[in-house]
């Protein structure tokens, strides 16, 4: 019996902030669909218990520490994942922080710039190194993490709220721009995902985290928050040949969130 080809076999993946949480549940996803996944993050320990996990189950990948705000280290990793496994032809820009909670008349310009380099500058700086190994590649996939509130907003966390609005038009952007390259640039916009950053904004809160978890459940009209793996699919969707007529899109995975 011949194995099963996975949905992504001959793709080469590179993932930022795969180590936790929607990261990590998709660089697992991908690499057991086939791919050969990069898996770069700044949590080291963690990145690498995640390569260990992978090819335990049988899969590819190497973990490369990367900050996504530093344009020499992006360009660095991005050659080193070449020579080690070819051009890279999907590329996930998953790596964010949620930044500080303050009304915007009192936030620090530092507090609004730590949130922009990485959020909004680390989509920029991979998606320009990768668009030159996509054009080599012959096609490519870039799917950028947005979120709820790239297209609705909130009374809280400005900076963040301003970063995911950002990636959802500079996806539009790079879709247009890069069409005739055979490259199609999506958008992910989750609603709350129990990941360890909402962990830690429910740790921060005043309510505690039962409560907290509690009030994000009520605000979905499925009824509970979702699992990083709701979003992984989603992600693998993209990354595939299934979505080869899908770009300049924003795919909404949020338990009915936006649509009350």
């Amino acid at each position: 019996m011949t194995r099963k080809e996975g949905r992504i076999e001959k793709s080469i993946a590179l993932v930022t902030g795969g180590a936790k949480g929607i990261g990590k549940a998709a660089v697992i996803l991908m690499a057991k669909e086939g791919a050969k996944v990069a898996v770069t993050d700044v949590a080291d320990d963690e990145g690498r218990a995640v390569i260990g996990q992978i090819r335990e189950n049988g899969g590819t990948a190497e973990y490369w520490h990367m900050d996504v705000s530093d344009e020499q280290a992006v360009m660095d990793v991005f050659a080193d994942v070449k020579k080690h496994f070819g051009p890279i032809d999907v590329l996930v820009n998953n790596a964010g922080i949620s930044g500080v909670d303050k009304p915007t008349h009192e936030i620090e310009a530092e507090e609004w710039q730590k949130v922009i380099d990485i959020n909004v500058k680390g989509v920029f700086l991979c998606t320009k190194h990768a668009i030159p190994q996509m054009r080599e590649a012959g096609k490519g996939s870039i799917i950028n993490l947005s979120s709820i509130y790239g297209i609705i907003s909130a009374p809280d966390i400005p900076p963040y709220h301003a970063s995911k609005g950002a990636v959802r038009l500079m996806t539009k952007t790079d879709a247009l721009i890069y069409a005739k390259d055979q490259i199609r640039v999506n958008s992910v916009h989750p609603g709350f995902i129990w990941t360890p950053l909402v962990e830690e904004l429910a740790e921060r809160s005043e309510q505690g985290v039962d409560r907290f978890k509690s009030h994000l459940d009520s605000l979905h009209p499925i009824g509970h928050v979702g699992e990083p793996e709701d979003i992984a699919y989603g992600i693998l969707y993209l990354a595939s040949d299934e979505s080869k007529f899908v770009t300049g899109s924003e795919l909404v995975i949020d338990g009915g969130y936006t649509a009350r």
